[in-house]
């Protein structure tokens, strides 16, 4: 892993590598088993392992700001084309929950301003994609 920048967001909330992988591990474990969300990622995903390991990537950059992840994560999802507003809702949803039981207060809201703010980014793009169709 690469070293956390001095003025990333989770430096000062004490976020650490350690947390990340808690906070990803759990919370891909309980989308894995949800009744909506589990069947669009278990058809896609076919390495877990590997899947896990860029997801730490991903959250460790957007909140540490190492620069590990390198992918284009809306393309990813764009082979998911049942995705819809309620998916993200639920992915929300759980996300929320899985902070709650590792997370500070402050951290958490660290964490889903982040989550939000990709939730309706992914939207949008999605949208586009699909020739400006709004989701349900």
């Amino acid at each position: 892993m690469r070293q956390p920048h001095p003025n990333a967001p989770g430096m000062a909330l004490e976020v650490d590598e350690n947390l990340i992988r808690a906070i990803v591990d759990d919370f891909y474990g309980n989308i894995r088993m949800d009744d909506r969300l589990g069947p669009i990622f278990n058809a896609v995903v076919q390495d877990w392992d590997e899947h896990l390991h860029r997801l730490r990537q991903f959250w460790s950059s957007v909140v540490l700001l190492t620069g590990s992840y390198k992918g284009a994560p809306l393309q990813a999802h764009l082979a998911m084309p049942e995705l819809e507003a309620v998916h993200f809702e639920r992915w929300l949803e759980l996300f929320e929950k899985t902070l709650w039981r590792f997370c500070t207060a402050s951290q958490v809201t660290l964490f889903m301003d982040r989550a939000k703010r990709i939730s309706q980014s992914f939207q949008m793009g999605l949208a586009q994609q699909r020739g400006g169709i709004p989701f349900r």
